[in-house]
């Protein structure tokens, strides 16, 4: 631990939760040397830049902030830009050819270098700028972090990297092969979480389900989830990306008998049609699919499932998208996210025959969110005059006596609000609500109790 103060520097965190967690852990380092975090980047000596690269879209709004930073330093308002994560992963060197005012690369798995990697920036050493490491053998851990989240909820994540090699995806070459993060210590960052005031705990990773298979030689999320309800102040545990195979009995029974565990599953699905499950080689079918969506409803009453789908894969003929919009309409999630096939270099789908035009796949993004519309709003609907248990996350900007919310069916960011009248509620608390209304995807009730 530094006692002295060795430079400012400002922080942009983009992509997913698996990334936030990353960039706390370099806040959280930086701190410790002795690095100060300022709000803006103007006039910051370093600016950390942690990136995304996992689709087209996303590596575009990385280089349009890396170059919004340049844009600063070259008028003296930033000392200098450093760019670290996916992005910077998986350009390697020719990312410093593409935005040549770059002063340093930190790859994934050079996060834990960050300090050194400033040291060396502000000194102006530039014989070495870059750091990139191989993937750990084991999972990097995740504790003395600087969260950017709310205090009342954080993403904690319990593995690194992903064996699944579907066709469409660059993650294994950026993120490398599943590596488990020992369950103790999963255990002491959520310890550690919920002494900060963590109520919300968030399991991410790139594929949860997997969770013990390369490290016990057997799935163990469910004995996971077990551990965690035990954890004091830990009262709502939510699971993002949880991958359709490895599904046991023993988890879909503990998170049917569950305190803790809300009522939620993120399973992104991509596609219901066989030959296009094959194309994007998810290893499961729709039969296979459709038999565990019943058993997990079944077994988990109040169950709110969100899913992803990829449109415009190539080869995906009007017949198979139809199968899909029809599959949306009748499987009736209530929460999901509609992607056109983004192509994306070095992956096995680059190779495949039959890409479609941008037209089409955008047109049947369209369609798809079109018809998870008038799902989604009949669930609003009726949720309405139901009581339910939100979680206060902070006061609403646009009315006074009102605040903004999440019911269980409600990740942060990703999901929908619920907007609560009430007084004297704060971020963390949670309320009792009676639903008095909808507004398209969000909910309004009154607040029916006071805050636990």
């Amino acid at each position: 631990m530094s006692n002295s103060v060795k430079g400012s520097f400002a922080f942009v965190s983009l992509g997913c939760p698996k990334n936030l967690v990353d960039s706390e852990r370099m806040l959280g380092k930086l701190a410790q040397e002795g690095y100060v975090l300022t709000p803006q980047a103007e006039g910051a000596d370093v600016v950390v830049v942690n990136t995304c690269g996992f689709i087209e879209p996303a590596r575009q709004e990385s280089l349009a902030v890396i170059r919004e930073m340049l844009v600063l330093k070259e008028q003296g308002r930033v000392g200098a830009v450093v760019v670290a994560g996916c992005l910077a992963e998986r350009k390697g060197d020719q990312l410093l050819q593409d935005v040549p005012g770059v002063d340093h690369l930190v790859g994934v798995f050079g996060r834990e270098e960050i300090a050194q990697v400033l040291d060396r920036t502000l000194a102006h050493q530039t014989e070495q700028r870059t750091v990139f490491r191989p993937a750990p053998v084991r999972a990097l851990e995740d504790t003395a972090r600087l969260r950017i989240t709310p205090r009342h909820y954080a993403y904690l994540k319990i593995s690194e990297g992903c064996d699944r090699l579907c066709t469409f995806c660059a993650i294994p070459s950026m993120r490398g092969k599943h590596v488990t993060k020992p369950m103790e210590e999963v255990l002491r960052e959520a310890r550690e979480l919920a002494a900060d005031g963590v109520r919300e705990l968030i399991l991410v990773a790139q594929d949860t389900t997997y969770y013990g298979l390369d490290l016990y030689g057997e799935v163990r999320l469910a004995e996971l989830l077990r551990q965690l309800e035990r954890v004091e102040g830990i009262e709502w545990i939510r699971i993002l990306y949880a991958y359709p195979i490895y599904f046991t009995e023993d988890l879909i029974d503990t998170l049917a008998r569950s305190r803790k565990i809300i009522p939620y599953l993120d399973m992104p699905l991509q596609h219901i049609n066989d030959r296009l499950l094959r194309r994007m080689q998810r290893k499961v079918n729709r039969a296979a699919i459709e038999a565990l969506l019943a058993q997990l409803r079944q077994a988990i009453p109040g169950l709110a499932l969100r899913t992803t789908f990829i449109v415009g894969f190539p080869g995906e003929t009007e017949e198979e998208f139809n199968e899909l919009v029809d599959f949306v309409r009748t499987t009736q999630f209530e929460r999901v996210g509609v992607f056109p096939y983004s192509l994306e270099p070095g992956t096995p789908a680059e190779r495949l025959p039959d890409h479609l035009a941008e037209e089409v796949k955008n047109e049947r993004q369209a369609r798809l969110m079109e018809a998870q519309q008038e799902v989604a709003f009949r669930w609003t609907q009726a949720q309405i005059g139901k009581e339910m248990e939100v979680i206060i996350d902070g006061a609403d900007p646009e009315f006074p006596n009102h605040a903004l919310a999440r019911s269980k069916a409600d990740a942060p960011e990703i999901d929908c609000l619920v907007r609560v009248k009430g007084r004297n509620l704060r971020a963390g608390d949670l309320v009792k609500v009676k639903v008095t209304g909808a507004d398209g995807y969000d909910l309004i009730g009154r607040a029916i109790g006071t805050g636990r």
